[in-house]
């Protein structure tokens, strides 16, 4: 029986693989992924460990992932799967790395909170745990094109901000600030307290339509995932429920399609005014 339990040990059951296809956001091996944590740990979004392994190298990445508030994921085994993924030796530990450095929180709330007191309405698109990586890059790219001052996102439950993301965005990422935060809606009362309106985007017929809504604010708009929308908690930080008035058979849009109307929408308020 014992030799058993140990035979299930050393091969997890297929279930509790975690399998992750290569791509040019992925860093693995031990050595490289703790240089990475040491030299740019702005840039890792998530980093995933097989658990039950020693090293003093591995207790180290943790502590420092830890340190640095970034995500990580114990699994019980890890598979890479592509072109020439069973050559690679990931040692059980592989990062997830964005295309651009991410601001840190602390240092978006304050450059917010610098540009509300000079009167210039500064305005940040929030992704609350959008899910489709070519949707949140077209959204930085729109946010970008409109004069957005930053992207919010989310670390759970989000798509990585990596390559596929980065092709979408066609160069936008390195030309607007990035953020990152574990409680959205925690990290939307903190904006608040310095000045931002929160607007949320939703499908709801009693909410304001977006073309009566005075935008011309220090603001914080919220598109919500693809399937569930904006999350109760993350809603109930909102000072404004929002809605695109449309025509014809279909309810609702894409998010990211959502978020340009609304963005560009802001846009043309400000132009208009100035």
């Amino acid at each position: 029986m014992k030799k058993n339990q140990d035979r299930k040990k050393e091969h997890p059951r297929q279930g509790n693989e975690r399998k992750i296809r290569m791509s040019d956001d992925l860093l693995w091996g031990i050595h490289p992924v703790f240089e990475a944590l040491e030299q740019e740990s702005d840039r890792i979004s998530e980093i995933i460990l097989v658990k039950d392994r020693k090293g003093g190298k591995r207790e180290d990445i943790i502590e420092k992932a830890k340190a640095a508030g970034i995500k990580i994921n114990f699994v019980a085994a890890l598979r890479l799967l592509g072109e020439n993924a069973s050559q690679v030796r990931h040692q059980g530990v592989v990062a997830k790395m964005s295309q651009t450095s991410l601001m840190p929180f602390d240092d978006l709330l304050d450059k917010f909170e610098k540009l509300v007191q000079q009167g210039l309405n500064p305005r940040i698109i929030v992704l609350d745990t959008l899910q489709d990586p070519h949707n949140i890059g077209a959204i930085i790219r729109s946010a970008h094109a409109s004069g957005f001052d930053g992207v919010l996102v989310t670390r759970e439950r989000s798509a990585p901000i990596g390559g596929t993301a980065a092709k979408s965005a066609a160069g936008a990422m390195s030309h607007i600030d990035i953020c990152q935060v574990t409680n959205l809606a925690q990290a939307l009362q903190s904006l608040k307290t310095v000045g931002a309106w929160v607007f949320g985007a939703i499908k709801d017929a009693d909410a304001q339509s977006l073309y009566k809504a005075d935008l011309v604010l220090p603001a914080c708009v919220v598109v919500g995932s693809e399937g569930s929308g904006i999350r109760p908690l993350v809603r109930k930080q909102c000072d404004v429920l929002l809605s695109i008035p449309m025509e014809g058979q279909l309810d609702s849009l894409n998010s990211s399609v959502a978020a340009g109307v609304i963005m560009f929408e802001m846009l043309r308020q400000r132009l208009e005014r100035s």
